[in-house]
């Protein structure tokens, strides 16, 4: 039987393959940071979740290395047995004082928080009412549940039903999700706060809002958030204003506060008591490893005491944002550090975003091409991520990198 697979897959990957969408790994020779190591030359990263620049940061890496001293490297077990340690409940007590919170649980990662969120608090009398564009973790948590589901047109607050012109597909307004849902017994709003693709930022001053009216709780994910959007870098949250407002949050260790692994839901705490009692991932998984509990609570200790890291993040976007829209490349606008550059209006997109890729290497510039099924079809783009990690002569020579490949590949005059 294994063989009949096989072939099958075989032909699958081909076609993957025919169409530039088969997902090939570039192999890293050095640790994380702004300038790495590929196939032994150094480039210019500018495709990674490391916004602040903390992944090889020498306070965090000596953190990580006293804890592995003090308490070990791994625990050997879930949190309920024998896995819980003081150092979880510190850094569980001080990821809840940064993100304004009750109470926190931690899990492997934010792919597991996400998972384990909806379906201890959701059953089939409840709602569930979620952005068209929410990251996959969200999805499949929500096909965890029981609830029933409303899907609202990306960022659409209004209380409309319209058909979209370009797929036939009807779809909804937020607004309108939260009235046909009135009857459910609770009502829960999930949006991610950024959005991992396109970089725009949830309207949640708008759901929180929506959320009052219609009796409904709102969940956000905030992991191409945390540590960085707003003022103080506590999140979208803060960055719209409702701080307090917003319900749950789920969020990663593994992007902007070190980039390794880890994540936790945040709020009131009895669903965090109810979690640490029914959350499956969170019973059924072994917990955090000392190291990244120890360096994540060194990069909360540095990102409270100073806003210098997501300072110079926000001048380094505001550079590359600026000097690329003059150059002519179609970039979805905003303010966050991921910076879609799409392809979508030039024929044969996804072969041209691949070569693109592909030629920026050769210059130097370490980005990725994204096509489906990660983006929908005709959206395929490169994802440029700016870091605090980035100077201002490495935002320049990437700049100057994509104006020389744009002109060779037909995009710039």
């Amino acid at each position: 039987m294994h063989n009949k697979i096989k072939e099958y897959l075989k032909g699958e990957l081909k076609g993957l393959q025919d169409q530039k969408l088969y997902k090939s790994e570039r192999i890293i020779e050095s640790p994380q940071g702004a300038e790495i190591i590929v196939k032994g030359k150094k480039c210019l990263n500018f495709c990674a979740n490391n916004y602040l620049g903390l992944s090889s940061h020498p306070d965090l890496i000596k953190a990580a290395h006293e804890e592995i001293d003090r308490r070990g490297y791994g625990l050997s077990s879930v949190r309920f047995i024998c896995g819980t340690q003081d150092i979880h409940k510190e850094l569980e007590r001080k990821i809840s004082e940064f993100l304004g919170m009750e109470d926190t649980i931690l899990f492997s990662s934010c792919f597991d928080a996400n998972g384990a969120v909806f379906e201890p608090l959701l059953g089939p009398d409840d709602a569930i009412i979620t952005d068209a564009l929410n990251h996959a973790s969200i999805i499949d948590g929500i096909r965890l549940c029981k609830a029933q589901r409303w899907i609202y047109n990306h960022g659409d607050m209004r209380d409309v039903e319209e058909v979209d012109k370009s797929t036939g597909k009807a779809g909804k307004g937020l607004e309108r999700c939260l009235k046909e849902a009135k009857n459910c017994r609770f009502r829960m709003i999930a949006t991610d706060g950024s959005f991992s693709m396109d970089g725009d930022i949830a309207k949640l001053d708008e759901i929180c809002a929506l959320a009052e009216k219609y009796d409904a709780m709102v969940m956000v994910d905030e992991s191409h958030s945390t540590g960085f959007l707003g003022k103080t870098g506590r999140g979208t949250h803060e960055y719209r204003g409702v701080m307090g407002k917003v319900d749950i949050i789920t969020t990663t260790f593994g992007k902007a506060l070190g980039g390794a692994s880890g994540g936790s839901i945040s709020g009131p705490k009895e669903i965090i008591d109810w979690m640490r009692n029914k959350a499956r991932p969170y019973l059924f998984s072994n917990s955090v490893a000392p190291a990244v509990v120890g360096a994540t609570i060194k990069a909360i200790d540095l990102l409270s005491s100073s806003t210098e890291l997501r300072d110079k993040l926000e001048r380094n976007t505001k550079l590359f944002r600026t000097e690329m829209t003059k150059a002519g490349f179609d970039i979805v606008p905003g303010d966050h550090p991921i910076v879609p550059i799409m392809f979508g209006k030039y024929p044969d997109c996804s072969k041209l975003a691949v070569d693109f890729a592909n030629k920026m290497l050769e210059e130097g510039i370490y980005v990725t091409a994204f096509s489906f099924p990660v983006v929908p079809k005709g959206k395929d783009r490169i994802r440029v991520q700016i870091s605090a990690g980035h100077e201002t002569k490495h935002i320049e020579q990437a700049i100057a990198a994509f104006k020389k490949v744009g002109k060779e590949l037909g995009m710039l005059k």
